[in-house]
């Protein structure tokens, strides 16, 4: 029997209709999963990583350890320096998973009396972060710069007076709507207050970039940030995380990260597919097919009359909101029935009354595809 609280608490979230369950595989169409370039199936990227291991004679299951202890094995170094290279950082730290590595960062990063600035809709693991953080934390309207700019200017002399520092934190793309903020207006926002920039790229990677860097290289930004946090689970279609910034931060966290301190280390496997990856990046034509079904899905939303329900996004993740718990769900399963796995993104996850259906496109979606569940989704969305 669980204690009678937790009872309680399951059964509110019961009569909310929000209640989670863990799924299986469907076999449906896939507009739901973040395998933008469909990496995650790829033999090529596979067979890749094995001949990394062979070629350095590894032949190991697990990485025995932590990093500090006996789990630092040689593909680190390797990986490590290929993503300060690829991503013109001066140094690279990997952890585990896009949560590790911002729980960690912001748990030990900004110091007690520090402020942090973030997005009101930044992800779980920032704002978990963020409250095991000893600094006084201050959140601002989504993608609004004006919010941010009022809170700067209401702290930045008491910063200043206390040699306190400012972190400003954002998601170059938000993973519940796929929208940016205006990257080049931050960062010169953040220069302008001397506050310490932070970006998580986790769904940007792999999409945006002459060759998947991200949006901020895209934007020729990346020298203007404090620290980006990357992962490699989503369009690169493998697992672990990275956080880029100076040599001085990495040793910092190498010192101070728990969550990087008191982890067992990525097994030698998990480090020469991340390897392989990037190397697939540079020669995969994925990446095209992905932008042209991104236009093309944009411009079956316009051809259905939809562009009033959908949140603004370039990127392969484009959300209809759709308001009420009960309303898209039922949409979802709709969808569902018609062969398309469409997830419902349901609150307390996004602001009650955002509730939205959550499309992630891929590379090997077809064209036809789109234009059928776009086509659907407009049928059913005309009951709602």
């Amino acid at each position: 029997m669980l204690p009678k609280k937790l009872e309680q608490k399951l059964e509110q979230r019961h009569s909310k209709n929000a209640l989670r369950r863990l799924g299986t595989p469907s076999g449906l169409i896939d507009f739901s999963s973040n395998d933008y370039l469909g990496l995650s199936t790829s033999a090529r990227l596979f067979e890749t990583a094995h001949a990394v291991l062979k070629h350095y004679d590894i032949m190991h299951n697990g990485a025995t350890g932590s990093r500090l202890l006996s789990g630092n094995h040689k593909l680190y170094d390797l990986v490590e320096s290929q993503l300060a290279e690829i991503h013109k950082s001066a140094a690279a730290l990997i952890f585990n998973s896009g949560y590790d590595a911002n729980m960690g960062f912001f748990s030990c990063v900004p110091q007690r009396g520090d402020l942090i600035l973030y997005d009101e809709y930044s992800h779980a693991s920032i704002r978990d972060g963020i409250a095991m953080s000893h600094a006084k934390a201050y959140k601002f309207k989504h993608n609004h710069l004006e919010t941010l700019e009022a809170l700067l200017l209401r702290y930045r002399a008491t910063a200043f007076a206390k040699d306190l520092s400012i972190y400003v934190v954002t998601e170059s793309v938000f993973s519940m709507g796929g929208d940016s903020p205006d990257l080049k207006a931050l960062s010169k926002l953040c220069n302008t207050y001397k506050a310490h920039l932070i970006i998580d790229e986790a769904h940007a990677v792999g999409v945006f970039g002459n060759s998947g860097e991200g949006l901020l290289q895209q934007l020729h930004l990346e020298s203007t940030v404090f620290a980006r946090i990357i992962t490699f689970g989503k369009a690169l279609g493998c697992h672990g995380a990275a956080i880029l910034g100076s040599a001085a931060l990495k040793t910092f966290l190498v010192n101070f990260c728990r969550s990087l301190i008191y982890t067992t280390a990525l097994p030698p496997h998990s480090l020469a597919t991340i390897h392989a990856a990037y190397r697939t990046l540079n020669t995969s034509t994925n990446r095209t097919l992905l932008a042209q079904n991104i236009k093309h899905f944009k411009a079956e939303v316009h051809r259905n009359h939809l562009e009033t329900k959908f949140i603004t996004s370039n990127s392969a993740i484009q959300c209809c909101v759709i308001p009420g718990n009960n309303n898209v769900k039922q949409i979802a399963q709709h969808l569902q029935h018609s062969g398309f796995n469409v997830k419902p993104i349901l609150s307390p996850t996004v602001p009650k009354g955002k509730e939205r259906l959550r499309f992630c496109l891929h590379s090997y979606n077809s064209k036809a595809d789109i234009t059928k569940v776009l086509n659907a989704l407009s049928t059913f969305a005309a009951y709602e």
